[in-house]
């Protein structure tokens, strides 16, 4: 009887079955939509570094037929060979993908799945259907990959990309159309055997390249663009204008107020008027700023008439003076922490990190940023986090700024220690980090229960929390919201339980049984909460 999987299980393949020639089906359909199946074989690095492991229509199978694209049988609509003693020791992880060809979205898709066939029995199935996915055109179904041995891994990874988006993912090359050519004169070069095929066209040259695949032309990279700051308002200098002449009576000085009036210019006799105000005094009626004086920068009083002038502030010394607070923080480890809501990250060639997608803010230095698809997050079932986790590996050497909507950021640093945590609090961590998916036990959510995160080793974990948390030892009786859990030490045992009694009043805005967590350990663990309702 097959196995079944669900999106982020995996086991290893000689559990499944002790043969090594392996059938691999994939059925996918949806109304008016036509699919391209491939499969990449892809170094330790996950990259298609030799394009000849690329197996699709275009290039059915690999040197030493170790990957054979079979075509369209026994109900599936795609189906491979692999013979996994033959696949070269540069090749370790095969990916199996499916893209939409042409418009459309996977969840459109009907049920379908990956099957695992050996000996002519099916021992493995993974069902997928529409409901898992959005706006996607690509999914990452599955994952043969050499850990000691070979193993297979449910993915269930949608891919916002078409197969050109998938190819520059795996570090492949797409082929750009040459310039437009008259329709009697085909273009003679043929493109590599990597490149995505022209869907739908027939096998003959077509003389139009508008019936070719042609991916889209890249989008400018935000990275790319210079940064331009902004300037502060300088107020404008110059004289204050003069007040305009009385419309009738004896002749004013330009800037002079009119004879009889309140105020009389220091230095000079009385004019009749009421009231001379004494030097170093302001004129009634406000504030005067003689004909030729600068105006006055915000917050600055007016100088006064014949009084020490006070010299025009530099906009760029006001520049300065405010934005030295906010400089970049000094370099201590690999990790710092620049400010409560943004974390740098110091790189170095081969010590990678793998960092939740979009969370980027800024970067230093020759960075590269690579979509890690099959990565330990991506194959999270969501049940805890309502949805899958997509990651970026970032490598190269320089600084790389992380950020999540001005979430709080703690760095945990472990020294060959474990620490678990929740799928919703991780931001980044060291990729040399060993990385386990667990199942808490107990009561759990509907469709199967509450999955965590284990860390083992030495590195960093980066946590995210909506406000700031707090760290409580784990007593006899410590419940936590499952929503409102964070990370917990590993000697901390965790179990899923419902409070009826708290059903509306304890737990905000939920109609249903809550779901809590309780923690048991010895004294010295602990765990980390945060305010969710913040």
């Amino acid at each position: 009887m097959a196995r079944e999987f669900q999106r982020g299980h995996k086991a290893k393949i000689s559990d499944l079955t002790a043969g090594t020639d392996l059938y691999v089906g994939v059925q996918i359909s949806a109304p008016g939509l036509t699919f391209d199946i491939s499969c990449f074989g892809l170094d330790a690095d996950e990259r298609l570094s030799d394009d000849r492991y690329f197996v699709f229509f275009n290039q059915p199978k690999t040197p030493e037929e170790a990957i054979q694209l079979l075509g369209s049988q026994a109900g599936d609509t795609e189906s491979f060979r692999v013979t996994l003693d033959k696949i070269p020791p540069q090749i370790q992880k095969l990916s199996f993908t499916a893209t939409i060809d042409g418009n459309g979205q996977m969840s459109q898709i009907s049920p379908g799945y990956l099957r695992i066939v050996a000996g002519g029995e099916e021992v493995a199935r993974y069902p997928f259907d529409g409901s898992e996915f959005s706006t996607e055109r690509a999914v990452m179904l599955g994952d043969f990959y050499l850990k000691d041995v070979w193993r297979f891994a449910a993915v269930g990874q949608g891919f916002d990309g078409g197969l050109d988006a998938l190819l520059k993912n795996f570090g492949g090359e797409v082929a750009e159309e040459e310039p437009a050519a008259p329709p009697q004169q085909p273009q003679a070069d043929a493109a590599p055997g990597f490149a995505p095929p022209a869907f739908g066209a027939p096998a003959a040259p077509a003389p139009a390249p508008s019936q070719g695949y042609a991916p889209p032309a890249p989008s400018p990279s935000v990275h790319a663009a210079p940064t331009i700051a902004a300037p502060l308002h300088t107020p404008p200098g110059g004289t204050v204008p003069p007040p305009a002449a009385p419309p009738a009576g004896p002749f004013t000085p330009p800037g002079a107020p009119p004879q009889g009036g309140p105020f009389t210019p220091p230095g000079a006799p009385p004019q009749g008027g009421p009231f001379t105000p004494p030097p170093g005094a302001a004129p009634q009626g406000g504030p005067f700023t003689p004909p030729g004086a600068p105006a006055a920068f915000p917050g600055q009083g007016q100088p006064f008439g014949g009084g020490t002038q006070l010299a025009p502030v530099p906009p760029e010394a006001g520049l300065r003076a405010v934005l030295t607070k906010y400089s970049e923080a000094p370099v201590g480890d690999r990790w710092t922490e620049q400010n409560p809501q943004m974390v740098r990250a110091t790189l170095t060639k081969g010590a990678n990190i793998l960092a939740k997608q979009g969370s980027m803010v800024a970067y230093q230095g020759d960075i590269d940023f690579a979509h890690k698809g099959s990565g330990l997050l991506g194959k999270l079932t969501g049940q805890l986090t309502g949805q899958g986790m997509a990651l970026m590996r970032c490598s190269g050497d320089g600084e790389v700024f992380l950020a999540d909507e001005g979430s709080k950021l703690f760095v945990i640093r472990l020294q060959n220690e474990q620490l678990y945590t929740s799928a919703r609090g991780v931001l980044a961590f060291d990729e040399a980090l060993d990385t386990e998916i667990r199942r808490i036990e107990g009561a759990g959510l509907p469709g199967g229960g509450l999955f965590s995160m284990l860390f083992s080793g030495t590195g960093a974990v980066v946590v995210k929390t909506r406000g700031v948390p707090v760290v409580l030892p784990v007593g006899p009786a410590t419940y936590v919201d499952g929503n409102a859990v964070i990370a917990w030490s590993a000697g901390a045992q965790a179990v899923t339980t419902t409070s009826l009694r708290l059903r509306r009043s304890g737990y905000a805005r939920q109609t249903q049984e809550a779901i809590n967590l309780q923690f048991r350990g010895a004294p010295g663990n602990f765990v980390v909460v945060q305010p969710f309702e913040v």
